[in-house]
């Protein structure tokens, strides 16, 4: 069938430009200058509205993508701010403000957080582009009528900015994050040294080898030139595969939960890389940034939280099902309050659960 275009307001979208002190001089050269979306609903236009101020919401967007990615033109579906227009003229969602970050590094993407490695992006979003977007826009400017929103290393974002940064959201939106690293980043890791292994200056070869020389090299997490070698590969190409598109993710995971300027491209590795050995001290470093154990530390941020909405598919291919139950059982059990579901899909392509989200999130950062 042809689809047809919405009859219902459908808002604005203004695209504005920051200039970032906090991104300035990151250790990967990306832009410290960058545009922010930010759509404005039918009703901020609306002579009757013109004194009132309104809740905001963050989209922290999954790896690979940016903000822009989510207010582009969608084929045979709605972008975000052609889903909340339809769900605001539905009587679903109430009237709110959407903002739209560029937090897109040459890692593919980044979690949310603070990494030397890649830049400082919990400060850019919390020290710098939430008073931005007051200044420039008839906000509710306080955590009480702020929230964040992400799928995938969006969700993990929102989820973990709950916890460290509380002071300024309201609530928050987790969908399919990441979570349970055991489950979701440590079998892929085989995978990973596999095509790494291509990009070793030393091409193996049929006979004896000294093991014990090799993996010196690559001892306490350090890479022995191979992931420099295949970053400056990546970064040459025009066209890369999707197994060197896992590579990059699991690189950035490890810039960013364990960052050090010591070390070569300025992470360590949880792996050796020679022999496939999990380092433990450095595997430890990734679990102090797994969401299921960061929740003893921070319940009462969590329980100062006015939302926190979860959910995962049951058939999520990254297992991240399995990090979403415990992590609902860790908040239950120290009695933060919290909505978790479950629905019949997998990691891809779920922008439908925001229908759930975002009516939850606008529902509970609305002046009383």
């Amino acid at each position: 069938m042809p689809i047809k275009r919405a009859s219902w307001p459908q808002g604005r979208v203004v695209v504005l430009e920051h200039t970032s002190k906090v991104l300035l001089g990151n250790a990967l050269g990306d832009p410290h200058v960058r545009p922010l979306h930010v759509w404005l609903p039918p009703q901020y236009d609306l002579k009757k509205f013109a004194a009132t101020r309104f809740p905001v919401l963050f989209d922290l967007v999954g790896f690979t993508g940016t903000g822009m990615s989510h207010t582009n033109w969608k084929n045979f579906g709605e972008n975000l701010p052609e889903r909340a227009a339809r769900l605001i003229h539905e009587k679903k969602l109430g009237p709110v403000i959407l903002v739209f970050p560029d937090c897109f590094t040459a890692l593919g993407g980044n979690q949310y957080i603070n990494s030397s490695a890649i830049g400082n992006y919990a400060d850019y979003l919390t020290q710098e582009l939430i008073p931005f977007v007051d200044a420039n826009f008839r906000t509710l400017a306080s955590r009480e009528h702020r929230g964040c929103f992400g799928k995938s290393s969006g969700g993990y974002g929102a989820i973990v900015h709950g916890m460290k940064y509380a002071k300024y959201w309201g609530a928050v939106a987790d969908h399919s994050g990441d979570a349970y690293f055991d489950f979701v980043y440590r079998s892929d890791w085989p995978n990973t040294l596999n095509q790494l292994q291509k990009y070793a200056q030393s091409k193996r070869e049929e006979g004896a080898i000294n093991v014990l020389k090799l993996e010196k090299k690559c001892a306490d997490g350090f890479d022995d030139g191979r992931v420099k070698n295949f970053l400056e590969s990546f970064w040459k190409k025009s066209k890369s595969s999707g197994t060197e598109g896992h590579v990059l993710m699991m690189l950035a995971m490890a810039a960013s939960y364990d960052p050090d300027p010591q070390a070569p491209n300025g992470f360590r590795l949880p792996f050796n890389l020679e022999t496939g050995e999990i380092i433990e001290t450095r595997w430890k470093q990734w679990l102090k940034h797994d969401p299921i154990h960061m929740a003893d530390k921070h319940v009462k941020a969590l329980r100062s939280l006015k939302g926190i909405f979860i959910d995962c598919g049951w058939a999520d291919q990254y297992q991240i099902h399995y990090g979403s139950r415990i992590l609902s059982k860790k908040l239950a059990q120290l009695g933060v309050d919290h909505v978790y579901e479950e629905f019949n899909d997998n990691h891809s392509d779920i922008d439908y659960r925001m229908d759930r989200s975002l009516p939850y999130l606008v529902k509970v950062l609305r002046p009383k």
